[in-house]
């Protein structure tokens, strides 16, 4: 991350008090927070690049994950409009009419973890690697609109999608996004023939 982004995304984060200033700076928490996502860092890593106790990273990183990251969604994480039809569908008429009212896809992808021996059983994949399973939508300039995450790599790309519904996912009457073999073929959700 460059410099400059970094002091944005931490005065950002002061300015809209989705982190304070404490004895730990702003800057501090959010550096050891992306030290630990980019390094796969425990808290006793944390603890020896850093200089803090574990009881300190255990409660400013739950606090990253439970407050910030969901601030960071509302204000960044936007639905596409459901009454536009994307300039890349409304101009090409290999797409229109048929995905006039397509809002863009969705897919899950799959992230290691590390994880204590007795909590790994749910979190092994298919590919008998630890993970969590993450499914994000986006639309048709590649912006994320949506992410799910936090659920074990055993579980299936439907239990995901149909748990994102349940927290807030929708799809509005009559739309519809476009969706691998993983997921139902739905009238929201359009999967490819087999």
């Amino acid at each position: 991350m460059e410099p400059w982004i970094f002091s944005y995304l931490a005065d950002y984060l002061r300015r809209n008090e989705l982190v304070l200033d404490t004895r730990i700076k702003v800057e501090e928490k959010l550096g050891f927070f992306l030290y630990m996502l980019s390094h796969n860092s425990s808290y006793q890593d944390l603890q020896s690049k850093f200089h803090h106790s574990n009881d300190t990273f255990h409660h400013h990183i739950n606090h990253f994950f439970k407050n910030v990251l969901s601030g960071l969604a509302r204000e960044f994480l936007k639905p596409p409009n459901p009454n536009l039809v994307h300039p890349k569908i409304a101009t090409n008429p290999r797409y229109y009419p048929f995905f006039k009212n397509c809002l863009g896809a969705i897919d899950g992808t799959h992230i290691p973890i590390s994880i204590a021996f007795e909590k790994a059983a749910p979190f092994r994949n298919r590919k008998s690697t630890l993970s969590i399973n993450v499914m994000i939508a986006c639309d048709f300039d590649l912006k994320i609109t949506f992410v799910s995450s936090g659920w074990e790599g055993s579980a299936t790309d439907s239990r995901v999608l149909r748990s994102a519904m349940s927290k807030g996912f929708e799809v509005p009457p009559g739309k519809f996004y476009l969706v691998d073999g993983g997921y139902a073929n739905t009238s929201s959700f359009l999967a490819p023939y087999r």
